[in-house]
């Protein structure tokens, strides 16, 4: 675990190649949203995260660019940093309920982050419906998205019961206990080795073995796969052009589901013979199709690609700092009506990025970004946009319910960028039993992600009919 010791540090390639995506029209930050079930205390609250997250210097560094036009930035420790402008109070007008708030945390996404101050901020909303909400913003050239979560969830409590003031020292081994708070996405992540470089020349940090959490790669083999995922990132054409497509501005849309209980994926799965991330997969595929019918688009045999972060990092190394991620691409089957159809489908294309080393070559391919001057780097990041339509995240999150400063957390929901020009973003997170999907739109490409939501239901309501036996379906038909 970091200590936070260290006042200054060089980034790493794929560090820097996040703090240069960074655009105003496309900014670089993951948003957090957290609710509570009733209103917390605002310095206990505060007082929580300075114990808690700052222990880590990350979060009390700037960042700052090299002088030599090829060199890589530096953190440096901010000889000015005041915890008060990283972490302020606000209200919503009135009636302050969930649209109030979706429309905050909606301004908050066209907000850039003060590059002369370390890059985060957490917006304290004390009037949110009966409780309070806490916004969370930091740039992803800080950490990827599995590596915050893990952070927030740090600064949680098992119990109600928990005094304010604990000794530092228990709080620097907090991070110890992630790792059962936390479904089977932590025991299934990825973890690089430490062996030759497969593709050099095309990363300056090396792409290594890759480590499946089931059986280790051939090396013989990988080298052979890796050469291929290298051509499918680099040469596939560019995306199918629909509504869901086009030049981002600088307001985005952000909304998020109501809680939906997880025991109903389930049981849907159950009648389809899926699994949970099978269900709502399709159910977002669906979604995506019914709004662009709404739309009068074609979409009978349409394909588009979202890309998919993929977690490299081993489960002990969830806390570090940085960014150990890849991308991959995944088809959505958007022309596919029949909804059985459309999960195998999708089943047979995820099968095919978990068997490929594609996320690892990925991972390299943004270390070479943070190496290259300017001019290069945009046409490189511009890649990622005409290749894809959307960035899908599914994060699993505690199964138990947490408490945070003595305040029970209703419900989480993250959103990671969506760079390159890209205007959507679909992120599905779990916590205690309930899932949330949530979406983030570019408002002068998608003006209405409500819509999509909307759709969202009205696809699982379908699935879950469409799953029942057909005599139960025929008997409610004829009646």
């Amino acid at each position: 675990m970091s200590t936070g010791r260290m006042e200054s540090e060089t980034f790493s390639s794929v560090d820097a190649a996040w703090l240069h995506m960074d655009t105003p029209t496309n900014l670089a930050i993951i948003t957090g949203v957290i609710t509570f079930d009733r209103l917390i205390d605002f310095e206990r609250l505060k007082a929580t995260f300075e114990r808690r997250l700052l222990i880590h210097a990350r979060f009390k560094q700037r960042a700052r660019e090299s002088e030599r036009a090829i060199g890589l930035p530096r953190w440096e420790t901010d000889p000015d940093f005041d915890l008060d402008y990283h972490f302020k109070r606000i209200s919503l007008p009135e009636p302050a309920d969930h649209n109030a708030l979706q429309d905050l945390v909606s301004e908050l996404m066209g907000l850039p982050l003060d590059l002369s101050r370390p890059l985060w901020q957490f917006q304290y909303v004390d009037n949110y419906q009966e409780g309070c909400a806490l916004i969370c913003r930091l740039h992803h050239c800080i950490a990827d998205g599995l590596a915050l979560i893990q952070l927030l969830l740090a600064t949680t409590d098992e119990d109600i019961d928990v005094p304010w003031l604990e000794p530092v020292e228990e709080v620097e081994h907090d991070l110890s206990r992630l790792e059962r708070l936390l479904q089977s996405g932590a025991n299934a992540a990825m973890s690089v080795g430490k062996s030759c470089h497969i593709v050099r020349g095309l990363a300056h940090e090396g792409i290594e073995t890759l480590v499946h959490p089931w059986r280790l790669i051939n090396l013989a083999k990988l080298g052979i796969s890796a050469t291929r995922a290298t051509g499918k990132l680099l040469l596939i054409g560019p995306d199918q052009n629909t509504s869901l497509r086009g030049k981002c501005g600088v307001s985005k849309r952000a909304v998020w589901s109501k809680a939906i209980d997880l025991d109903d994926i389930k049981g849907i799965g159950r009648l389809m013979g899926s699994t949970v991330n099978d269900i709502l997969l399709a159910a977002v595929t669906g979604a995506l199709r019914r709004y662009l019918e709404s739309r009068g688009e074609m979409v009978e045999g349409l394909n588009i690609r979202t890309i998919v972060p993929v977690n490299l990092r081993p489960p002990e190394d969830l806390d570090l700092m940085g960014n150990r991620f890849g991308l991959v691409f995944l088809s959505l089957p958007i022309g596919v009506r029949d909804p059985l159809k459309r999960l195998v489908v999708l089943r047979k294309r995820m099968n095919a990025i978990k068997d490929s080393p594609e996320a690892v070559v990925a991972f390299g391919i943004l270390g070479a970004i943070g190496l290259t001057p300017d001019q290069i780097e945009d046409i490189i990041i511009a890649i990622f946009g005409i290749k894809g339509t959307a960035v899908m995240t599914n994060v699993p999150g505690p199964r138990q319910p947490l408490y945070m400063a003595g305040g029970k957390i209703d419900s989480l929901m993250f959103w990671v960028p969506t760079p390159a020009n890209l205007g959507l973003g679909v992120s599905i997170v779990s916590y205690a039993g309930q899932v949330i999907l949530g979406v983030a739109t570019d408002e002068s490409i998608i003006p209405d992600p409500e819509a999509i939501l909307e759709s969202f239901y009205d696809e699982l309501s379908y699935l879950k009919q469409w799953g029942r036996p057909s005599q139960i379906r025929k008997s409610e038909v004829k009646s």
